[in-house]
C-alpha cells in the first residue's frame, strides 16, 4: 500500500477578499475530489486573499497508481486560467517506511 501527497502553492488572479478567495479554491477542491477521489482541502495561507496552499493525499495498492493521480492533480492545478500554480511537493510513502 503506497499513500501520495501533494501540497501546491497557487497565486490567484484578480481576488481581492477573503470571500473571492473562498469562490475560487472551493471549487478547484471540488472538482480534485470529484474527478480524482483523493483527499483535498485548502491547508495553508489561510490568511492571504491572494494565495492559496492545497493539500491532496491519495492511497493506491502501487506506487505507479499513486503517482498517476498525483500527475494528474497537478496538471488540473496547472491548467485552470484562474490561479498560477508557484510550485508543487510530493511525498510518496510506503506501507513498508
Amino acid at each position: 500500500m503506497f499513500t501520495g501527497a501533494l501540497s501546491a502553492d497557487l497565486l490567484l488572479g484578480d481576488v481581492h477578499s477573503l470571500k473571492e478567495k473562498r469562490a475560487v479554491v472551493r471549487p478547484i477542491v471540488a472538482e480534485l475530489r470529484r474527478r480524482f477521489a483523493v483527499a483535498a482541502a485548502e491547508a495553508g495561507e489561510l490568511d492571504l486573499h491572494r494565495r492559496a496552499q492545497i493539500g491532496i493525499a491519495t492511497v493506491a495498492g502501487d506506487a505507479a497508481q499513486v503517482t498517476d493521480v498525483l500527475d494528474a492533480c497537478e496538471r488540473l492545478l496547472a491548467e485552470r486560467p484562474e490561479v498560477t500554480l508557484l510550485s508543487a511537493h510530493r511525498q510518496l510513502i510506503s506501507d513498508t517506511d
